[in-house]
């Protein structure tokens, strides 16, 4: 198994809030997720292997984040890395969402169509619609291009 030293080879990393949260919005909007799929908190430090599709975010502490249109709780670990690519995070670390007051690590989101399901190591899922992650903006984008194509 690669060590962490391994995974980071070649890596391009932020430091910073306003470098980490430029870097994670542009990398979110890159594999086409909604902006809220991912909350943020206090980053400090971010990269991505480009070659390998590993990234990370660091941030100063753990934190929570409730998401009042799936009312559902997540928790991010200080550290939450992924393999990355388009409309898929996969082998997350660092992410876990409140289920029935159990929590569930989550290991892979992914988009399909209008939808993106959150997968546990066991394979389970559960999908949400992608506008319960979008910020106005891009709902009502959304929508538009939505009410355009029919």
């Amino acid at each position: 198994m690669a060590s962490k030293v391994d995974e980071r080879a070649g890596a391009e990393i932020v430091h910073g809030k306003e470098a980490c949260d430029r870097f994670a919005e542009e990398l979110i909007k890159e594999l086409g997720f909604p902006s809220g799929v991912v909350p943020t908190g206090e980053l400090e430090e971010c990269g991505r292997v480009r070659a390998t599709g590993f990234v990370w975010w660091k941030c100063k502490a753990a934190y929570e984040h409730f998401n009042v249109a799936t009312n559902t709780k997540a928790s991010y670990a200080a550290e939450t890395t992924a393999y990355v690519e388009k409309g898929r995070m996969k082998k997350m670390t660092g992410v876990k969402t409140k289920q029935l007051m159990v929590w569930i690590t989550i290991v892979e989101m992914c988009m399909d169509g209008n939808k993106i399901t959150f997968k546990t190591p066991m394979g389970v899922g559960k999908s949400f619609p992608l506008t319960s992650f979008m910020n106005e903006a891009e709902k009502k984008k959304y929508l538009q291009e939505k009410g355009a194509a029919n």
